[in-house]
């Protein structure tokens, strides 16, 4: 089945445009919200540089799983 998804706003101006492959290499403040010192922040935390990173961080999958659950008991 094919999706389609409108990123304009979850992405900054300069990757919109992106394939995907290219946002999940792109840095963390390709996320719109994200700033460039939020990702040094990220970096020197936890070895977050990419977006890649951020969604496979074990902690944030972690949190995300946590979150899931506790949404589905309100």
């Amino acid at each position: 089945m094919a999706v389609s998804v409108d990123l304009a706003k979850q992405l900054d101006k300069a990757y919109e445009n992106l394939t995907v492959a290219e946002v999940l290499d792109a840095p963390v403040a390709a996320l719109a919200g994200v700033s460039d010192g939020d990702g040094e922040k990220l970096a020197a935390a936890f070895g977050i540089k990419t977006v890649r990173d951020l969604g496979t961080n074990k902690y944030f999958k972690l949190a995300a799983a946590l979150a899931a659950i506790g949404d589905n008991g309100k």
